[in-house]
C-alpha cells in the first residue's frame, strides 16, 4: 500500500515538474520577489484599463450630467455582473494555486475547466435575469425622462454582453493562478486601448450618444477574449491543459471553487449593496448632481487604490501556493510585507491626489452644467483620500483569508468595512445629524477605516494560530547524543 503511494506521488511530481512554468517557479520561490513580479504587470494593465475608464468619463460628460447620472445609475448593477464573474474566478485561482503548491497537475487542469463551465453558466443566468427588467429597475430608483431613457440604452448593450465579460474574467484569473500575470496585462492593455480610440468615434462621430460608449466597451471586451482564447485553447503552453480528456467532475472541485468563490462574489455584490445604498442616500440628500459627483469622484478613488489590487491578487496566489505546499511560515512574509509595501503607495497617492484635487475636479467639469459639481468633486476627493492607506489592511486581509480558503472569513471583514460602517456612517452623518454630501464622504472614510483595522487584527490572529497549530513538535526532533 504504502509502495503504491509512493508510485502516486512520484507520478504526480513528474507531471508537475514537466508542465512546470516561469510563472510556477515565481509563485513558489521567494515570497517577497513573488509580490513584486506578479503585482505590476496587473498594476500596468489595471492601470492601463483606469486610464480607459477615465477617458470614458471625460467622453461621457461631454455629452452633459443626465449622461454622466445614467453611467451612474448602472454603476450598481455592473459591479453585480463583475461580482459573480470575479467571485467564480477569485475561487478558481485560489483552488488552482493550491493545487500547484501541492503539485497536482491534474487536479490543477480539472479545476480550470470546472470553473469555465461554471462562469459560461453564470453569464447566461445574468443575461436573462437582468435584461427583461432593466428599465422597470431604472423606473423603481426613480430615473426619469432622457435621464432613464439613456440608463435603459447603455444597460441594456453591456447586460447581453455579460458572456465575454464573464470569459474574460475566467481566462485572467486561471493565469494568474498559474503566475502567468503578463498575458493577463497584454490582453486588458489591448482592450483598453482598443476602447480608447472607439469611444469618440461612437459617442460623437457616429453620433451614438452613451450607447456608443457601451458598444466600445463591448467591442474592445471581445477583442481582449479572442487574444485570450487563443492563448487558452490554441497555443497550449500555459501550465493548465484546456481538454475535455483532462475532464472529470468532481463535487470536492466544485466545492473548492465555491468555498472560496461564493463569499467572493457575495463579497463583491456586498460592495454593489453598499453602492447602491449610497447612491440612494446621495439622491435624498444631494439629487443626481449627488450621483454625478459621486460617480466621478469613485474613478479616481478607484485609481488611488489600484496598486493595492494588483498587490492583493498576488497575495492570494501566493499564500494560496504556500497553503497547498504547507508552508505556513511564507503566510506570514507575505503578509506584513504586502501591508508594509502598500500602506507607503498609498500615502503617496493620497498626498498626490489631494494636492491636484482642484484640477482632477477641473478635468471632470467640462461638460454642460459640469461648473456645478466642480467644488463639490474637490470637496469629496480631499475628503476621500484619507482612508487609502487603511485600505491595505482590509484588502489585504481579504486575499490571504481567500487564498488559504477561508472565504467566509474574508466576506465577514468585507461586509464589516463596506455595507455595515460605510453605510451606516455615511447615513448618520448625511441624513441624521443634516451634514448632508460631505457626511456621506465622512462616513465613507469613518467605515473604510475602521473595518480595515479590524480586518488586519483578525488576519494576524489566523495567521498566528495557523503557524502554532503547524509548528513542527520539538519532542519529535532528533536529540542530541
Amino acid at each position: 500500500m504504502n509502495d503504491e503511494s509512493e508510485e502516486g506521488t512520484d507520478g504526480d511530481e513528474d507531471k508537475f515538474a514537466a508542465s512546470k512554468t516561469k510563472g510556477i517557479e515565481t509563485l513558489l520561490g521567494d515570497p517577497k520577489k513573488a509580490i513584486i513580479k506578479l503585482s505590476l504587470p496587473m498594476i500596468v494593465a489595471m492601470s492601463v484599463q483606469t486610464i480607459y475608464n477615465l477617458v470614458d468619463a471625460l467622453w461621457v460628460s461631454g455629452l452633459g450630467t443626465d449622461a454622466l447620472a445614467a453611467v451612474g445609475l448602472f454603476f450598481p448593477f455592473f459591479f453585480i455582473l463583475i461580482a459573480v464573474a470575479t467571485g467564480i474566478g477569485v475561487g478558481a485561482g485560489a483552488a488552482l494555486s493550491r493545487r500547484i503548491g501541492a503539485k497536482d497537475k491534474d487536479g490543477s487542469d480539472n479545476v480550470a475547466i470546472h470553473s469555465l463551465l461554471m462562469m459560461m453558466g453564470a453569464s447566461v443566468v445574468m443575461v436573462v435575469v437582468f435584461i427583461p427588467l432593466t428599465r422597470p429597475m431604472f423606473e423603481a430608483m426613480g430615473a426619469t425622462g432622457d435621464v432613464l431613457e439613456m440608463t435603459v440604452q447603455y444597460s441594456t448593450i453591456l447586460f447581453a454582453a455579460a458572456p465575454l465579460l464573464f470569459f474574460m474574467n475566467w481566462a485572467t484569473a486561471i493565469l494568474r493562478g498559474e503566475g502567468n500575470v503578463t498575458r493577463p496585462m497584454w490582453a486588458m492593455t489591448l482592450g483598453a486601448i482598443i476602447n480608447m480610440v472607439l469611444d469618440p468615434i461612437f459617442i460623437y462621430t457616429l453620433d451614438m450618444g452613451v450607447a456608443g460608449a457601451a458598444w466600445a466597451s463591448v467591442v474592445s471586451i471581445a477583442v481582449s477574449v479572442v487574444v485570450l482564447a487563443y492563448w487558452m485553447f490554441w497555443q497550449r503552453d500555459t501550465y493548465v491543459t484546456m481538454r475535455r480528456c483532462c475532464f472529470a467532475y468532481s463535487r470536492a472541485i466544485v466545492n473548492d471553487i465555491m468555498k472560496v468563490g461564493l463569499p467572493a462574489t457575495v463579497m463583491q455584490l456586498a460592495m454593489s449593496i453598499s453602492m447602491l445604498f449610497l447612491n440612494l442616500i446621495i439622491v435624498d440628500v444631494g439629487g443626481t448632481d449627488g450621483v454625478a459627483v459621486f460617480t466621478t469622484g469613485w474613478r479616481m478613488v478607484m485609481i488611488g487604490v489600484l496598486p493595492l489590487i494588483g498587490i492583493a491578487m498576488a497575495v492570494t496566489t501566493i499564500s494560496a501556493a504556500a497553503y497547498g505546499a504547507r508552508e505556513y511560515g511564507k503566510l506570514t512574509v507575505v503578509f506584513h510585507y504586502a501591508i508594509r509595501l502598500g500602506v507607503v503607495i498609498e500615502l503617496f497617492v493620497a498626498a498626490t491626489v489631494f494636492l491636484l484635487a482642484p484640477q482632477i475636479a477641473a478635468m471632470f467639469s467640462m461638460g454642460e452644467g459640469g461648473e456645478r459639481i466642480q467644488g463639490d468633486i474637490e470637496d469629496f476627493l480631499r475628503i476621500i483620500v484619507i482612508f487609502f492607506p487603511f485600505t491595505a489592511f482590509g484588502m489585504f486581509s481579504s486575499a490571504l483569508f481567500q487564498g488559504t480558503g477561508k472565504g467566509m472569513y474574508a466576506l465577514a471583514v468585507t461586509i464589516v468595512r463596506t455595507v455595515i460602517l460605510a453605510v451606516i456612517f455615511a447615513y448618520l452623518l448625511s441624513t441624521v445629524l443634516g451634514i448632508g454630501l460631505t457626511g456621506v464622504w465622512w462616513g465613507m472614510v469613518i467605515g473604510n477605516t475602521g473595518g480595515g483595522i479590524f480586518a488586519f487584527i483578525w488576519a494576524k490572529l489566523y495567521i498566528t494560530r495557523l503557524n502554532g497549530e503547524h509548528a513542527p513538535d520539538p519532542l519529535s526532533a532528533p536529540q542530541p547524543e
